[in-house]
């Protein structure tokens, strides 16, 4: 194992392939490798990450996490800042971002620059709260040695709770462990999104959310028994704007798309039948989106990643979204986080943490509307955090960036807010904004009747 405290800075000129502008954006570094024996111990986090801080303090050692709710917190209440009195250290604007270029993707440096007078990145302390209950990295330790032991043979499909790669060696790794990542068994949640105009007018599109996530439970069940390659199963319905009043979808992701392909059915309150929907994924254009996000830029990725060549370039320290807890207030209204151009940035909070960094590059012979994309996942989540997409011709069109929390009485860090840039049109979709509405609901099971198409006549009554 390499020493945890090796962290040469190599420009991506030095890798494989890269033009010399392309090579000039990020900096990363290497990263110390772990043995499966050393997951879980004095070096290593149970899920892969550098359990030790920084070397100068900025970053803090992982000390487990937030595992219970703080005083403040109210029961049937959204999730409570647990540290409401946390100063802005510093705050990043298109005045000083010389002085943290190294701390900022292209992507995030690309926001500041279009919206110089509006934008800022404010930066707090870092605190490292993701936490997973226990025998979720009892799981994933298990993955790992299954896939260790199965090498070539192994099949996602063996995988089972979380990701399966704690300790990777390829890009692709790095993004099948954001895909199969824990989110909980099920979740029931409101639904809420907003596509903004260039003047930052909105249409708030509302409903709610019922998620079965069988492949995370510690053991087969009657729901995984029937879904055998169903990673996620969504059922969703809406309740305005009156358009889409009572209409309603149900999504049966798989886990690997290679083994089957992603299912979806529609309940039309104007035809009121279900009916299936036809091909659904890659570079299509999202649902409900003005078309400013693809299919697969759901939770900034998901879906098959046979379309593009995956590079794992390395580690590195940024800013990113985190502990985003006031974006998720139930004191904030919609009206108060969406501005033009971007969403207000009062309400954000970027701390100081390591990412993954990983590359993908369309393949000669496959279609999509992005040449090239980098992803950049929180080491102690594998969550991406931050997206950039280029179009067709090279050139930076879409940031994203996942707001997270740790819904702490589970405990599980997922993003309470998506953003999705549009750096061409001006314009940004917004999706997450339950700040009102009713808190999330994490449950133990899920009958797997209740995701059928048939279902959806019964959700929408």
């Amino acid at each position: 194992m390499r020493n945890p405290n090796f962290a040469v800075l190599v420009l991506l000129a030095g890798l494989v392939g890269w033009t010399a502008a392309a090579c000039a954006e990020v900096l990363v570094r290497d990263w110390p490798r772990a043995t499966l024996d050393e997951l879980g111990g004095p070096d290593f986090t149970p899920l892969g990450a550098e359990r030790a801080g920084n070397a100068d303090g900025s970053i803090p050692a992982w000390e487990g996490g937030l595992t219970r709710p703080p005083a403040n917190y109210q029961s049937g209440r959204q999730e409570r800042d647990p540290w409401p009195q946390d100063p802005i250290l510093h705050t990043v604007t298109a005045d000083n971002v010389g002085q943290y270029v190294d701390l900022l993707s292209p992507g995030q440096r690309a926001l500041l620059k279009a919206y110089p007078a509006t934008w800022r990145v404010p930066v707090y302390r870092s605190r490292r709260s993701a936490a997973f209950p226990e025998w979720v990295y009892q799981g994933v330790l298990a993955n790992a040695r299954r896939f260790a032991e199965a090498g070539a043979e192994a099949t996602y499909e063996q995988a089972r709770i979380s990701s399966p790669f704690p300790i990777p060696r390829r890009g692709e790794e790095v993004m099948w462990n954001h895909n199969l990542r824990w989110r909980g068994l099920r979740i029931q949640r409101p639904l809420a999104r907003a596509a903004v105009t260039p003047l930052g007018r909105f249409t708030l599109i509302v409903g709610d959310e019922d998620i079965g996530i069988p492949y995370a439970a510690p053991q087969q069940s009657r729901f995984s028994k029937e879904y055998p390659n169903v990673l996620l199963a969504i059922k969703s319905k809406f309740t305005g704007p009156s358009l889409l009043a009572n209409d309603a979808s149900l999504v049966l992701e798989p886990i690997d798309h290679r083994v089957s392909k992603r299912k979806a059915w529609s309940y039309l309150e104007s035809l009121r039948r279900v009916v299936r929907q036809p091909f659904l994924a890659y570079h299509q254009p999202a649902l409900n989106s003005d078309a400013l996000r693809t299919v697969d830029d759901y939770e900034l990725f998901n879906g098959g990643t046979d379309r593009f060549e995956w590079q794992l370039l390395g580690k590195r320290e940024m800013l990113i979204p985190y502990n985003a807890y006031r974006l998720h207030s139930d004191q904030l209204a919609p009206e108060d986080i969406i501005r033009r151009g971007h969403i207000n940035p009062a309400h954000t909070r970027y701390e100081r943490h390591r990412v993954w960094v990983v590359e993908g590059r369309l393949k000669a012979d496959k279609q999509h509307v992005y040449s090239r994309r980098v992803f950049y996942l929180d080491e102690d989540s594998w969550q991406v955090v931050v997206s950039e997409s280029y179009d067709l011709e090279g050139q930076l069109w879409r940031v994203a960036e996942a707001h997270i929390v740790n819904f702490y009485t589970v405990p599980v860090p997922l993003a309470t807010l998506y953003v999705y840039h549009d750096l061409k049109q001006r314009r940004y979709l917004v999706d997450g904004l339950d700040n009102q509405m009713t808190p999330y609901r994490f449950l133990e099971s899920a009958d797997p009747r209740e995701f059928s198409p048939n279902a959806l006549l019964y959700y929408v009554r």
